[in-house]
């Protein structure tokens, strides 16, 4: 039987939520100055889930292990 795709994509990144996730993240990146193809992730220094914002006071460019041990404490 053949995977489906489609299907597969609409069910894992076509929720309202993870599109609204994937706009916030692609926002603060464009913010940051950070061009695709970059491997350095934006660090929100108070994280979006705990009230933060993507003002640029509020951002700071980290690289991808710093950002994932960081987590959003």
């Amino acid at each position: 039987m053949a995977r489906d795709y489609k299907k597969e994509y609409r069910t894992y990144h076509g929720t309202a939520a993870q599109r609204a996730r994937r706009n916030a993240r692609n926002k603060a990146r464009r913010a940051a100055g950070l061009k695709k193809g970059n491997p350095n992730e934006v660090d929100h220094r108070r994280p979006l889930s705990k009230g933060g914002t993507n003002a640029r006071k509020n951002l700071r460019v980290v690289s991808r292990k710093t950002n994932r041990k960081k987590g959003s404490k």
